[in-house]
């Protein structure tokens, strides 16, 4: 490799190993020479090789697999899966494309908490305010799909519904138990995108450089327009997608 001048030695290695990659010589899976055989290969010493490594998770194009060494991750072309984020209605009966999702959950974790600077704007309520939260790792039944879920249950609000007592309710059935409480019900949602945190990325089993999607649902009263409850999503952007339905409304109903 002939070396340039006034340029980080780790960042030359790095563009010299992108192109090997990029030519093939290193296919999608292939594991990576250890770091002593690519520090004689480019001529440098193997802290170098580590910094450019490092520099090359960084942009997704290796993994690090402990104890088994480092390999040159699949091109992804954009998302493996979508998640439909329509509701259906029939009757008193509510359903979601990711009903059979739960099916395969891991056991939901139930605890108390309390709104925060996110939550609490979300749900019109002041900061500190007392909550039921209901936690799932989900799976796609039909492929490897995975997926954070969390359904934040506000004491104020479902005191007096059967989700005070059951707060490992899926969300079409609390959407079906507001519905039965009186409240004529509709949603609102909100995405945003950050970095994972670790226990994050092990979860759901994200690359170093995957971003996360995270969706909150608000199911609010149609009629005074107060919040209800409030689901947090998360999954990887890399592999997966979000899909709505998209009606056009009255402008006097719109929100």
């Amino acid at each position: 490799m002939a070396i340039i001048r006034n340029e980080a030695l780790h960042k030359q290695v790095a563009a010299a190993m992108r192109q090997s990659i990029a030519a093939g010589e290193w296919p999608p899976g292939t594991q990576l020479p250890t770091e002593t055989d690519l520090a004689e290969k480019y001529g440098v010493s193997r802290p170098t090789v580590r910094l450019a490594v490092a520099a090359l998770r960084s942009e997704g194009q290796l993994d690090v697999k402990q104890g088994r060494g480092t390999f040159v991750r699949p091109t992804v072309h954009g998302p493996t899966g979508t998640l439909d984020r329509t509701v259906t209605t029939q009757g008193s009966t509510y359903s979601t494309p990711t009903d059979t999702w739960f099916g395969h959950a891991e056991e939901p974790t139930v605890y108390r908490t309390r709104t925060d600077a996110i939550t609490a704007p979300l749900l019109e309520m002041d900061q500190d305010e007392l909550m039921l939260g209901c936690d799932r790792l989900l799976t796609d039944p039909t492929g490897g799909g995975r997926v954070l879920h969390r359904l934040l249950l506000p004491m104020e609000r479902i005191e007096a519904t059967p989700l005070a007592q059951q707060p490992a309710a899926t969300p079409a059935e609390a959407y079906a138990t507001l519905a039965a409480a009186g409240h004529d019900i509709a949603w609102r949602e909100r995405v945003t995108a950050r970095i994972p945190q670790p226990d994050e990325r092990e979860a759901l089993k994200l690359s170093e450089a995957a971003v996360l999607l995270v969706t909150h649902r608000t199911t609010y009263d149609r009629t005074t327009g107060n919040p209800l409850i409030l689901e947090e999503t998360r999954l990887g952007a890399e592999t997966a997608a979000l899909t709505y339905a998209i009606e056009a409304r009255p402008a006097e109903a719109a929100h």
